[in-house]
């Protein structure tokens, strides 16, 4: 049976914050051009698999700082959570088991409120 951990609401709350900013941009990239700056498509088959791509419009400035928002506060979540006081009471194997368990933490309170 895996350890149970008394996570800090502060941590935990970054962890949850971090797994949704990430996800956002995830979903963001997904939506957007491939290519920040306009250019054109591109077929190319001489490597060792084809690739293609249209021609890509860019992103507009709104979109640009709409992804550095969002990296730069993915990067902040990711450093609060990391170098959390919480990990200085935890020493080896117990730390990084106890972070691979936060990671995941809201996954079990979501099955817990389903009905």
């Amino acid at each position: 049976m895996a350890a149970t951990y008394d996570f800090p609401s502060d941590l935990l709350a970054g962890q949850e914050e971090l797994h949704q900013v990430r996800a956002e941009l995830s979903a963001l990239l997904k939506r957007l051009p491939w290519s920040v700056e306009p250019l054109d498509g591109f077929s190319d088959d001489n490597g060792w698999r084809k690739v293609e791509r249209p021609a890509s419009p860019g992103w507009t400035e709104d979109e640009q700082a709409e992804v550095e928002k969002l990296r730069r506060r993915e990067h902040e979540l990711a450093v609060f959570v990391s170098t959390h006081r919480y990990w200085s009471e935890l020493t080896g194997s117990d730390r990084v088991q106890a972070r691979s368990i936060l990671k995941h933490a809201q996954e079990g309170t979501d099955d817990e409120a389903s009905p």
